[in-house]
């Protein structure tokens, strides 16, 4: 790896060529990856790729004029100082936001790039030319506001961002809030009952680890293996069972840790506290997220743990 200021103005064009042509086709496979979903916003990336395809040509004409038609093999990744950008493929399923952000950084990135470039070249030519297109990644990133309003009037955009935000809710906030929901509640009887039928804190903490990791592993296999995501569109089962997975084992280990605590009362006070604490972080999500209600979702889900709570009680004092 090399550093920037010791290019030569040859270098340095081959790379602007090279960052050009990487671009155009971040782009266009962005363009894509949106295709089916958001054709608004592909639309958009299908022309910032165009722009960068005319930007590849003002540099080829220049470099050829100089230094003839061989161009060293000089990429970004070959110098310091440049931000490596997470490929496009592991970027599926595509979002919106994050691929509008890469976008923006794209274009900073190169603007920076051409000033220093041309600060440092000799060449009039060369300086005019990087000089040029660093004012052009300016003009571009108006011309992608401007592109975002002949593609994106406001009503596409608003269904384009609700899709989004389905695709979030289904992909995330669906499997995680099913493990939060059966982590917290489902381990609430195993764990009070061993309280009360032991009395002792260290106890009650074994048990409520195992319930919850086991916990934890059963329900990311479930998600996992229920739907491999191709006729939902609920995204990658891997991803969607290892969410689960382990917002299952944080919602048991929360109650669970407090019997770490070796007095007993205090251990149970404290476990009390945090069960309150989960089950209103579950009628929140299921407020914010699934359209419910929140008395009706604070009702629901503080009846159902009041209910596994009960059972946990009885059984364990028996």
């Amino acid at each position: 790896m090399r550093n920037f200021s010791e290019l030569t103005e040859r270098e340095i064009l081959a790379l602007a060529i090279a960052n050009e042509e990487e671009d155009g086709r971040i782009y266009l496979d962005i363009a894509e990856g949106l295709r089916a979903d958001y054709p608004g916003s592909a639309n958009v990336f299908t022309e910032m790729a165009a722009e960068e395809g005319d930007h590849r040509h003002r540099l080829l004409e220049v470099y050829r004029a100089k230094f003839g038609e061989h161009i060293p093999l000089i990429r970004r990744h070959d110098v310091r100082g440049f931000v490596h950008h997470k490929p496009v493929w592991q970027m599926y399923p595509m979002n919106l936001k994050a691929v509008r952000n890469l976008a923006e950084s794209m274009e900073t990135e190169t603007q920076g790039f051409y000033r220093r470039a041309s600060a440092r070249s000799e060449d009039v030519t060369i300086r005019k030319l990087l000089g040029d297109l660093a004012d052009a990644e300016v003009e571009h990133e108006h011309r992608a506001d401007q592109l975002v309003e002949e593609n994106l009037p406001a009503n596409v955009r608003r269904a384009e961002d609700l899709r989004a935000r389905q695709s979030f809710v289904l992909r995330v906030i669906q499997p995680g809030l099913a493990g939060l929901m059966d982590g917290s509640v489902s381990t609430l009887a195993p764990v009070f009952a061993a309280a009360f039928a032991s009395g002792k804190t260290w106890e009650t903490f074994l048990v409520g680890l195992a319930a919850s990791v086991g916990a934890g592993i059963s329900m990311g296999f479930a998600e996992a293996l229920s739907d491999n995501g191709s006729l939902t569109g609920r995204g990658a089962p891997l991803i969607r069972g290892g969410i689960c997975g382990l917002m299952t084992t944080a919602g048991g280990i929360g109650h669970t840790l407090p019997f770490l605590i070796p007095y007993f009362w205090t251990a149970m006070a404290v476990a009390i506290a945090v069960v309150i604490v989960e089950l209103a972080v579950i009628s929140w999500v299921r407020w914010k997220y699934m359209d419910t209600p929140p008395l009706s979702a604070t009702l629901q889900i503080a009846f159902g743990g009041a209910l596994v709570f009960g059972v946990g009680i009885l059984i364990g004092s028996g």
